[in-house]
């Protein structure tokens, strides 16, 4: 029988009035995270016409000219890593990726504390002229994509047996918002052609990722039987426990390896948030019973996660910087 990833109703989540539920919604989000690390999210709240006024969007300045794109290249953004990167400009595990993409975050002035304070990866947005409806397409579905991650924590609070609002009164009392846009180009078609890595096995770095993606398809999840697809499902999201959350519970919820697959004539375009933990918090494991939770075995890349790392900032910083590492000598040394 092949594998699905489980389909979870957060809308009890959301409006949190119906106890029952709320407590049956948090149990099936506690058992996907432990057995997949992944599950699609119903009821998360963000419009249909908002994730297609963000595609079309989307799709007119991936259409641009190199030129007009790389007038917000990410060498522009300064050290809130903002902007465009061209294919192969972004790196998994030191391979390129076959893709591109945008960089984008919570829209923050010079006068916000974060941005005073010169916090790396918190700042203003980098935005094309020639495509004016992006902006507030992407700030309209970043809006209600960070509403769901609101509720999405409110379910992994009570799945760790703490109050529902246990993250949201410290470890994202300010969360960290990263959100992409990436566009995986169509390979070539042809007797020769082969199936192409648009990211390459890897696991996220974060805490929690909530995908959106067009009906194109390509994401693949490695569970403890091999690798499944997980191909679009309606206006579902894709949520997935990052390696922070990992680390947080001691193994107890799952952060689970997963690749991209780019195929012959199909260009794929997918938009994760990467809801995080406020850049100056602590980042010790939780007061859980992990009893049952301790991995059987070593992580797949190796990563010793009973390691301290001291703030969410440092530990970040440190992982952004191998994925554009070239960037990362530049800015960092400058600014840092």
């Amino acid at each position: 029988m092949t594998q699905t990833l489980p389909v979870i109703d957060i809308a009890p989540l959301r409006l949190m009035s119906d106890k029952a539920m709320i407590a049956d919604t948090a149990r099936r989000i506690d058992a996907a995270c432990r057995e997949f690390g992944f599950f699609y999210a119903a009821g998360h709240g963000i419009d249909p016409a908002v994730v297609a006024d963000l595609l079309a969007a989307s799709e007119a300045f991936f259409a641009l000219p190199k030129a007009d794109k790389a007038a917000i290249a990410m060498d522009k953004g300064g050290i809130a890593w903002r902007g465009w990167f061209p294919v192969a400009g972004e790196l998994t595990s030191g391979i390129p990726d076959l893709k591109e993409g945008l960089y984008l975050g919570e829209e923050l002035g010079a006068n916000d504390p974060r941005v005073a304070a010169g916090l790396p990866l918190h700042g203003a947005n980098l935005w094309p002229e020639t495509v004016p409806a992006l902006r507030p397409a992407v700030e309209a579905y970043l809006h209600a994509a960070t509403r769901a991650g609101e509720a999405l924590m409110r379910g992994m609070a009570l799945a760790l047996g703490f109050e529902a609002e246990h993250f949201a009164r410290g470890l994202t009392r300010h969360p960290t918002l990263l959100f992409r846009i990436f566009h995986y180009p169509a390979l070539a078609r042809g007797a020769e052609a082969e199936e192409g890595f648009g990211v390459g096995e890897h696991s996220d770095y974060g805490l929690l990722t909530l995908l959106g993606q067009d009906n194109k398809g390509g994401l693949e999840v490695r569970t403890r039987q091999g690798w499944i697809d997980v191909p679009p499902r309606g206006d579902a999201l894709v949520i997935n426990v990052g390696d922070m959350f990992e680390r947080l519970t001691r193994g107890r919820f799952r952060s689970a390896p997963h690749r991209v697959v780019n195929r012959a004539g199909v260009s794929r375009y997918s938009f994760p948030l990467f809801f995080d933990p406020d850049f100056v918090a602590g980042v010790e494991p939780l007061p859980i019973d992990t009893a049952d939770g301790e991995p059987a075995e070593a992580r797949w890349d190796g990563v010793d996660f009973h390691k301290s790392t001291g703030t969410y900032g440092d530990y970040l910083t440190g992982k952004v910087s191998k994925v554009f590492p070239d960037l990362a000598d530049a800015r960092l040394d400058r600014d840092g």
